[in-house]
């Protein structure tokens, strides 16, 4: 038995050239038709073959009858189940010696299929082609092991191979092409051959078969046709987990969040019981949409299921809480959790930085650290957001510097994420140096650059970038259009903006909510209200930020009443309002002048939608009585305040002073100001401007004079104006252009004409004392370009 094992093996690499070799040898073996069939199971199928020459006898003795079918075919069947090629290779140069192959063609269709569980595909396929009739198993089996190595188009080749013979496929080659179609992205031929087995069924040559089913399904929503998916799905009687699993998992993948917990919800009413698969997906979707309610009780299934020792769910779990800005149940569960991986706590750390938390996030990275635990790239992705939005560039350097040492610099996750905190610090340079040394810049690192060139409001680079992307065929998606959205509402440039619709419109993104979100905004506060209408009644889907950015929209342009109604509409489609709703809200019926309206709204905040007011109502409603005229009323909501006004609070009032001309107040609620706040210049402005509004002319002088004394900075005005797609930008006492004077020249020839058409200036808001407006020097000073 030995010496002959050991010759099979040294030949298994070419078990075609077995028989040849072997023809000298003699088969010593008998029928044996009572093999145990324990052997069968046995995680050693070559105990079988090792048992039929233990009974053989010495090799001397003459050739008896060969095995018979039933053993051989045994053998094979306890084969097929992912054992190794070196393996199969000793069984096919021992059937080969038998005699048994090539003839019999349904030990060769075994064969294959053990091959190809093997990973042997090149000698599958070889076997497959010496067989004298190949059986729809054999080519279902070469079909399997093409998928297994991701050759799609073989896949279909060698498929309609099977039909150009005129064979008749079955339920268990379809699932393999339906794969194959997925893999290629290929909805027409994926809906042709659907079409197909449609008809095979209406001829009843197809059974059906929950496993195609689900085939189409997860084909047609790979495709991105969840539609059809949906519609398939729909048309099945009877659907058990897996079916229910890869449409929830389709409809995840579609970017259909709210879709997908829609069918969670069905599911579980209809007494499945989701596995971990399942909840896996699940999980996201309720991080996605907020649900946080369902997420809870997703977060119960998985306690009572057994599965609170599965880190892969409790990680989810503390994503969806994060996600959902409930980051105190995410860390009560982190801290519950009897063991955490760097998953766990990277998941963590991303959520506090994700939810603005960036003290916590910092001290659990320190926690981390002091744990022993190394962080990986993840981690660092999900810390760098805090260095760049508390300006941490000292932090971030050396994160960096960690990152170069520990070979992350390749990570296009690090890299987008380094770029954008250099940006965000204002240094754009370096993130232009860094973004250029990249090896591999995938669409979010572009979005990083992008992101940083729209911050730092420089729209020529923005748009030389955006121009860039598409020359290197990298296909920009709903964040680029955001970052782009954003930048043209900043600086007003509505035509751009326009432009960037169409763009959206034309490659499906205008159907994305924060796009429809972002352009309803920026048509909103570049004065064209219409615009920003028509595209919030045609969009399809809204969320909260929808109805939050409307009402907004309508305050900006003073019609508390229509924002008023898009809020009681936001009710009607039990969308549930939030915190900046009423921010929202409460500005209106300020720029509205709706005083008793937006008392009412306040007051209903906590007692019938359960929102307990903040820093930011507060100053809502300092603003809404300031600007109606009530300011003792304004004064005496901000003492009767249940903490301390924040600058914002203050602010409002100061602004409300100035408004009505009240110095008193004003003087006293500075002070305020400036002791909480001694080094915000633009306060002291405010008071300036205040005394500005009733003369008193040294007062001005004193306290911009005190500006001074301190050191402060007060930040130039600016504006800016777009010629010919040329955004021109205007710097107060700003003389580096070139053509200063030239501009100066024109500015005083225009005062001039004014002036001879009759024009009489309106001094009664003038911050400057009157003798300043009567000298000509006083023009070059006030309008300069950069």
């Amino acid at each position: 038995m030995i010496w002959f094992v050991t010759l099979i093996r040294r030949l298994e690499s070419h078990p075609f050239r077995a028989k040849q070799k072997l023809t000298s040898f003699h088969k010593f073996t008998t029928s044996a038709p009572t093999l145990p069939h324990q052997l069968c199971k046995t995680e050693n199928h070559l105990n079988l073959l090792a048992h039929r020459f233990r009974r053989t006898g010495p090799p001397q003795r003459p050739p008896c009858r060969l095995p018979n079918l039933d053993a051989v075919f045994m053998v094979l069947k306890s084969a097929q189940n992912a054992y190794s090629l070196r393996e199969a290779a000793l069984v096919h140069g021992f059937l080969v010696v038998s005699g048994y192959l090539p003839n019999d063609v349904i030990l060769g269709a075994q064969l294959v299929n053990m091959y190809v569980n093997g990973d042997g595909l090149r000698e599958a396929i070889g076997v497959f082609h010496l067989l004298p009739t190949k059986s729809v198993f054999a080519w279902n089996s070469v079909l399997k092991g093409l998928l297994n190595h991701g050759l799609f188009e073989e896949t279909l080749e060698w498929y309609g191979a099977l039909l150009w013979e005129g064979l008749s496929p079955d339920n268990f080659t379809f699932p393999c092409v339906f794969k194959a179609c997925s893999g290629l992205s290929d909805l027409q031929q994926g809906r042709e051959i659907h079409h197909f087995v449609c008809s095979l069924r209406a001829q009843q040559r197809l059974d059906p078969n929950p496993f195609v089913e689900c085939a189409i399904i997860d084909m047609y929503a790979r495709c991105g046709s969840i539609g059809e998916a949906r519609s398939v799905f729909e048309k099945m009687m009877q659907r058990d987990l897996v079916c229910w699993g890869v449409m929830i998992c389709g409809t995840v993948q579609s970017g259909r969040w709210t879709d997908a917990l829609v069918l969670f919800v069905r599911m579980m009413s209809e007494g499945l019981n989701p596995d971990p698969v399942v909840l896996a997906m699940v999980i996201p979707g309720c991080g996605r949409n907020g649900a946080v309610e369902l997420g809870k009780s997703v977060h119960g299934l998985v306690v009572k299921s057994g599965f609170v020792n599965d880190l892969c769910a409790m990680n989810s779990l503390i994503d969806m809480y994060c996600k959902c800005g409930s980051t105190n149940d995410a860390k009560c569960l982190f801290e519950s959790m009897g063991m955490k991986d760097l998953v766990s706590w990277s998941t963590l750390i991303g959520g506090h930085s994700q939810n603005h938390e960036h003290e916590e996030c910092l001290s659990l990275y320190a926690r981390m650290n002091e744990s022993g635990i190394t962080p990986n790239s993840v981690t660092i992705a999900g810390l760098l957001p805090t260095f760049s939005s508390l300006k941490m560039l000292r932090k971030g350097r050396e994160i960096h510097n960690f990152v170069i040492r520990n070979g992350f610099e390749c990570d296009r996750f690090i890299g987008s994420a380094l770029v954008d905190m250099y940006a965000r610090c204002g240094r754009i340079k370096e993130a232009e140096m860094l973004f250029d040394v990249l090896p591999e810049r995938d669409i979010a690192v572009w979005n990083s650059m992008i992101t940083g060139y729209s911050l730092n409001e420089n729209a020529e680079l923005t748009f030389k970038l955006l121009r860039h992307l598409q020359e290197v065929e990298v296909n920009p998606n709903s964040i680029t259009l955001l970052s782009i959205i954003r930048l043209c509402t900043s600086l007003a440039m509505v035509k751009q903006g326009k432009e960037i619709h169409g763009y959206a419109m034309r490659g499906g993104f205008d159907s994305t909510v924060s796009v429809g979100n972002s352009l309803i905004d920026m048509y909103s506060k570049s004065g064209h209200l219409e615009l920003g209408m028509k595209v919030f009644k045609l969009m399809k889907e809204k969320n909260a930020v929808t109805y939050n950015t409307v009402i907004g929209a309508f305050g900006m342009h003073g019609n508390g009443n229509h924002a008023c109604l898009v809020f009681h509409e936001m009710l009607n489609t039990n969308m549930k309002p939030d915190k900046v709703t009423f921010v929202a809200l409460l500005s209106a019926c300020s720029h509205g002048g709706m005083l008793d309206q937006g008392w009412l709204i306040y007051n209903s905040m906590t007692n019938l939608y359960g929102v307990v007011p903040d820093m930011e109502h507060y100053a809502c409603m300092v603003d809404l009585l300031g600007r109606s005229g009530h300011l003792s009323d304004a004064w005496e909501f901000v003492k009767k305040m249940p903490v301390d006004p924040d600058i914002d609070v203050l602010g409002s009032l100061l602004s409300a002073c100035k408004l009505h001309k009240d110095v008193k107040l004003a003087e006293h609620v500075a002070r305020k100001i400036f002791d909480m706040f001694p080094e915000e210049t633009g306060y002291y402005v405010l008071l300036s401007n205040t005394y500005a509004t009733v003369g008193r002319w040294d007062d001005v002088t004193r306290v911009r004079g005190k500006i001074k004394e301190k050191g402060l900075i007060k930040e130039p005005g600016r504006s800016w104006i777009q010629i010919r797609g040329t955004v021109h930008s205007f710097l107060a006492k700003d003389s580096s252009n070139p053509r200063f004077s030239l501009m100066s020249k024109a500015l005083e020839s225009l005062l001039l004409m004014m002036k001879d058409e009759g024009y009489i200036p309106d001094l009664s808001f003038s911050l400057l004392e009157p003798a300043y407006y009567d000298s000509k020097a006083a023009t070059s000073d006030k309008f300069h370009h950069r």
